[in-house]
This record gives structure tokens, sequence and C-alpha cells, in this order.
């Protein structure tokens, strides 16, 4: 892949979910580059989960192409998916989860670890990274069903960042954390973006987002009708603008 290559490259996709007699998205082309800071808006069954779901290899493709990292999704979902880092919407642990914050983490290696084989100091040094990036370091030897949800949110962030992802996909982050902790994860992803990471964000709160443009896909019924960059001050306008018809792809 060339650095003058998009990393998501969506060309007329449209993706279904298994017995649907009827495609979730339509038509979907979309271009994304290294390092964007993409924000995903739209009404509820818009098609936003959905989206990142079809990037992350997760629904199957009826119709089009999907490149993510240089690789076809359709035939190497799984490659994809050790290069995109996904935090699922409202996920939550069981309060009785047996393994530490430490554990959960390290999940986020075996991707590159392999199958039955032990972690490497390296996966351990990545884990410490992600933790500190995070500030949850003291969390480490903490069972993971004891946590609150903001927390088991940032472990959760910290288990993609383990990864090293070339692509971050994040279903609604903010929705566990308080107004701080917000602010914090905002930072953090403005410092990853900055440095080559594309991150891209379903949600429905647009305040506080890093100081940096902000590319604007906005969708409905399965369809995107705009997707234009604007400073992020106007993120929420151009999203209930497009609500409103006002705007057009």
């Amino acid at each position: 892949m060339t650095p003058s290559d998009p990393v998501i490259r969506l060309e007329n996709v449209y993706t279904a979910y298994e017995g649907a007699d009827r495609p979730t998205l339509t038509d979907i082309s979309l271009s994304i580059g290294k390092g964007e800071f993409v924000v995903i808006g739209g009404p509820n069954g818009a098609g936003k989960t959905t989206l990142l779901e079809t990037i992350n290899g997760m629904l199957a493709i009826t119709h089009g192409k999907a490149i993510v990292c240089g690789q076809d999704v359709r035939g190497d979902g799984v490659q994809v998916r050790c290069r995109v880092g996904y935090l699922l919407q409202n996920f939550a642990f069981d309060p009785l989860t047996p393994f530490t914050v430490e554990e959960v983490v390290l999940m986020g290696c075996y991707g590159t670890i392999g199958l039955f084989r032990k972690p490497r100091t390296e996966d351990y040094v990545e884990v410490k990274k992600a933790l500190h990036l995070l500030g949850i370091e003291d969390l480490a030897t903490r069972p993971i069903g004891q946590l609150s949800g903001g927390q088991q949110q940032k472990v959760l962030m910290a288990q993609n960042l383990a990864r090293n992802p070339e692509v971050l996909l994040l279903d609604e982050p903010f929705s566990n954390l308080d107004m701080f902790a917000r602010e914090e994860i905002n930072r953090l992803l403005a410092r990853l973006v900055g440095s080559g990471i594309t991150v891209l964000i379903v949600s429905h709160a647009f305040d506080d987002l890093p100081d940096r443009p902000v590319r604007v896909v906005v969708m409905q019924e399965g369809k995107i009708v705009v997707s234009r960059e604007c400073p992020p001050k106007e993120v929420e306008q151009v999203v209930r603008s497009a609500g409103k018809g006002a705007l057009h792809a």
C-alpha cells in the first residue's frame, strides 16, 4: 500500500445481516486516508454501527468492494481485524468475570501472538504502554468485572491500543464516561491521529472533540448523505443540518 492509497476504501458496497430480506447498507462509497479523524453521525437505525462492522469484516458484503489496510475485507477479514481495533458499544463484563485488567488488555495482542502460544516480553510491554496511555496502571491486577462501567470502557480501549492498530473503530466510546474522562480520551485520540492512526467514531456527543479537522460522515437509512471536512465546533451543525435535509452528499 503506497502512502497515497486510502487506508479504507469502500466502493458501491451493499451489506446485509444474515436472514435479512434487504440490504442494511446501500451503495456505500467512502475513501478515508491515513491519520484522518472521522465522526459518523445520524439517527438511530441509520446504519452507523453497521458501517463499522462492514469495515471490520464482520458482515457479509453482498455487492461492491471493501479494501481496509490494503486487504480485501471479503477474503481477508481475519487479517483485517488483526490490524483494526474495534470498541463495541455498551459492552459490559459480568461481575464474576475472573480475568484481571492486565489479562483483558493482553487479549488485544492475541492476533499477533497466535493461538496456543505464550505472550512475549514485547506483548507485556505493549500492555503496560496501553494501560499508561489510559491512566489505569493502578487497575492492572483488579478483576475486570468489579470495575465501574467507565473503567471497563477504558480497559477495552487499552485492549485495542495494545495491538497497535492502523485503524481504530469506536462505537459510542463516551457513553459510560464522565466529562473529565471524555476530555482525557479526546486528548488521547488527538495524539493517536497525530501519530498516523485512522480513527472513526460513531457518536451522538459532538462536544469536546479533538482540536483538529474532522471528517463528518452522516448516515440515513443505510446510506451516506454527507461526507465532508469541517472544524470540530461545526460537527453538530453539519449532522443536524443533514437530518433536516439541508445538505446533500
